[in-house]
């Protein structure tokens, strides 16, 4: 069983230390304590934690597209960078805590009216995706 601290835990999902003591303290995630005496988090029941807060959030209900496009993969985010020259574009989103960048043309830039500050949505299909255990 994978047991991870407070702070890790609480970074996982973007909370604090101390709201993760108290969903503890609730029951809403099952916590153990180590023979040092430090209070660890379990991993399956952080996991539940964080599909359920996911649900609660409804973040696709800002993705017109959810549930229409054969890729499951997508994240919601603000766009924060635009570099364009005239064939090509980077774009960047920030997705909760993770950096999207992605290069596509400049006319479809133009098309979606994306610009700094916009929502969009970054869509990943891809054939390999690879994991790192840690």
């Amino acid at each position: 069983m994978t047991q991870l601290r407070i702070s890790v835990a609480a970074g996982l999902l973007g909370v604090s230390d101390d709201t993760m003591r108290r969903w503890v303290d609730q029951g809403r995630v099952a916590a153990a304590t180590e023979e040092s005496g430090r209070q660890v988090v379990d991993g399956a029941s952080l996991a539940k934690l964080a599909q359920q807060i996911a649900a609660e959030k409804n973040i696709d209900a800002l993705d017109a597209g959810a549930g229409h496009r054969s890729a499951r993969n997508h994240l919601i985010g603000l766009v924060t960078k635009v570099t364009s020259d005239p064939v090509m574009s980077q774009v960047e989103l920030q997705c909760g805590p993770h950096r999207i960048v992605s290069l596509i043309s400049t006319e479809a830039v133009e098309e979606l009216g994306l610009e700094v500050g916009s929502l969009a949505t970054a869509v990943v299909k891809a054939t390999n995706v690879s994991i790192e255990g840690r």
